[in-house]
């Protein structure tokens, strides 16, 4: 029986391994529903630099990033997509956390938590955690630095 339980768990910790997104990868075609209710397909930014931010309002590690995701967009607006994706389960904590926050760029939810469809085949494993894909919507880094987002040219 033993022997049985060491094969699974080989078997699931291989599976979760090969959902994670590494680099070069494609942006997922994922959709998600939007602050208005509205589906928003990931994949749909793509042509634009794209930086996707996991975060959650019970975070606090993701609420004083989120200071600095404002700024970024305040300055780099034209030259990257930011897109805040929420793993919270109550909604209209999400939706205080965003007012509280004054985030004005996108913001999508995926309400299960660390089990959401989204974290798994991203491969989020703690908050914050963000991802930055290209023009081509391939993904060049993982939780880059503040400096590397500055540096960024379209």
């Amino acid at each position: 029986m033993r022997k049985y339980f060491y094969i699974l768990m080989a078997i699931l910790s291989f599976v979760s391994i090969q959902a994670q997104l590494k680099i070069g990868d494609s942006i997922p075609n994922l959709q998600l529903m939007n602050t208005k209710n509205e589906e928003i397909l990931i994949s749909s930014f793509k042509g634009k630099l794209v930086l996707i931010d996991f975060w959650a309002s019970w975070c606090a590690p993701c609420r004083k990033a989120n200071k600095k995701m404002v700024q970024l967009h305040a300055t780099s607006y034209n030259r990257i997509e930011i897109i805040g994706i929420s793993l919270d389960k109550d909604r209209s904590k999400w939706i205080a956390a965003i007012e509280k926050d004054k985030i004005k760029y996108t913001q999508l939810i995926d309400p299960n938590g660390f089990d959401a469809k989204t974290a798994l085949i991203f491969g989020v494993e703690e908050l914050p955690t963000t991802y930055l894909f290209n023009n081509e919507g391939k993904l060049i880094a993982i939780n880059p630095s503040e400096e590397q987002l500055l540096n960024l040219k379209n």
